[in-house]
């Protein structure tokens, strides 16, 4: 998904994430005793708009590394235009409507927080220095273990490491621009 996505990409999405998320639900409800709690954090968006640059920026500056290399000739742009990341950030309400929904758990409590994209960077440390490199290799990490397999798989192992950094240049560009964070959803449920 991306700002220039059409619209039924965003809702293909939406409608798998409520398929998965809702499976989750029954699966764990049945593993659950009555009354037995359950608490999830994961990333999410601050806002209803799924273009928001809070859910889409980090595969966005990959997807620029990956057209860099297709201009090199280093891949396919037909294989940029087949890859597909299921990778969804929900809205919080979109979290708290499917659990209601599917009706296995009671919600307790909905809370959100946000953390520096790179987890090091240290706002409240007066003596920490921004060093766009080092920021940028520790985003590029997170990143790479989250994705590289699924990468490797369609693109070849060969470009991986070019890809990546690539990436962690990109992304230390861009943070020391940007104070950039993820948001994230903290929800605990009670077994109905």
């Amino acid at each position: 998904m991306g700002k220039t996505s059409p619209h039924n990409v965003f809702e293909a999405y939406l409608e798998q994430f409520q398929s998965d998320f809702s499976l989750l639900l029954r699966s764990r409800a049945d593993e659950i005793k009555l009354r037995g709690q359950m608490i999830l954090t994961f990333i999410g968006r601050s806002i209803k708009d799924p273009t928001s640059r809070d859910c889409c920026l980090v595969w966005e500056l990959l997807a620029k590394c990956l057209l860099d290399m297709a201009a090199e000739g280093l891949i396919e742009e037909a294989d940029i235009d087949t890859f597909n990341l299921p990778y969804y950030t929900p809205f919080i309400e979109e979290v708290k409507t499917i659990v209601e929904k599917e009706g296995s758990f009671v919600i307790d409590r909905l809370e959100t927080f946000e953390v520096n994209l790179d987890a090091n960077d240290n706002e409240e440390n007066k003596n920490y220095v921004f060093d766009k490199f080092t920021c940028g290799q520790n985003v590029s990490h997170c990143i790479r273990a989250i994705s590289e397999s699924l990468l490797a798989n369609h693109f070849g192992e060969a470009i991986i490491d070019d890809l990546f950094e690539r990436y962690a240049e990109r992304i230390g560009e861009h943070l020391s621009m940007e104070k950039t964070k993820n948001f994230n959803i903290v929800i605990s449920m009670a077994r109905k």
